[in-house]
């Protein structure tokens, strides 16, 4: 298995060329890539947040309570007076921190049903949702996020799966398969549980641009 510093280090890479690369093909204005940059390389340690090691997973929810806090304050500028907008931030923080982060902790397993290509398709769709309804990001951007964020997953699960062949000795790791696979299909109450919430997602989410144009954007290369 790869380490949290390798998951980190090679999704914010892999999604600072990409949208770097539709920056410099004129598909994204600067702050679009920085966007999209920053939804890859949060996609990248997604999958960890059932980290069986207190420190990994104490890392990764302070960086997601102080993103949720970013975007409660993002969200509160103008909506909500300062001092309710501070406030709705540090209990953003502060909910992510502790409660959440003891629940990730205590109901889940590491490279269960969230190291699945049908968690990265939630964490995706959230993304989306986020993006379009909270933030009101126009549908193309709001999917272009979410194709960020399932791309620095996937990257994830498949760091960890290289991980598991060892090259040198010739073997391959009991844990191989074990993070590159669709769902975990021996458990069914946390599939349904997905399922939903990709349901939800799907339902809540801007109607879907053309692919076509959305692969075009994301293969900017092709514009040369």
């Amino acid at each position: 298995m790869a380490d949290f510093r390798t998951h980190i280090q090679v999704a914010t890479v892999a999604s600072g060329l990409l949208a770097g690369a539709m920056v410099w093909a004129q598909q994204l204005t600067l702050a679009e890539g920085v966007l999209l940059w920053l939804a890859g390389t949060l996609g990248g340690i997604l999958p960890d947040i059932d980290a069986d090691s207190s420190r990994s997973i104490r890392i990764i929810f302070r960086l997601f309570g102080v993103l949720g806090a970013l975007l409660a304050l993002l969200y509160g500028q103008e909506r909500l007076p300062l001092t309710y907008t501070l406030v709705l931030g540090a209990v953003a923080y502060g909910a992510i921190r502790y409660p959440l982060c003891w629940a990730f902790a205590r109901f889940t397993v590491h490279r269960g049903i969230l190291h699945s290509l049908l968690a990265n398709g939630v964490f995706a769709l959230v993304a989306v949702v986020t993006c379009h309804r909270l933030f009101g990001a126009a549908p193309a951007l709001a999917w272009e996020t979410g194709v960020f964020v399932f791309i620095g997953a996937f990257i994830h699960l498949l760091l960890d799966e290289l991980y598991s062949i060892d090259l040198e000795g010739r073997r391959i790791k009991k844990s191989f398969g074990t993070a590159l696979k669709i769902t975990e299909w021996r458990a069914p109450l946390p599939n349904l549980l997905l399922l939903s919430l990709l349901a939800g997602c799907w339902w809540l989410a801007p109607s879907a641009p053309s692919w076509t144009l959305v692969l075009q954007r994301l293969l900017p290369l092709s514009h040369i």
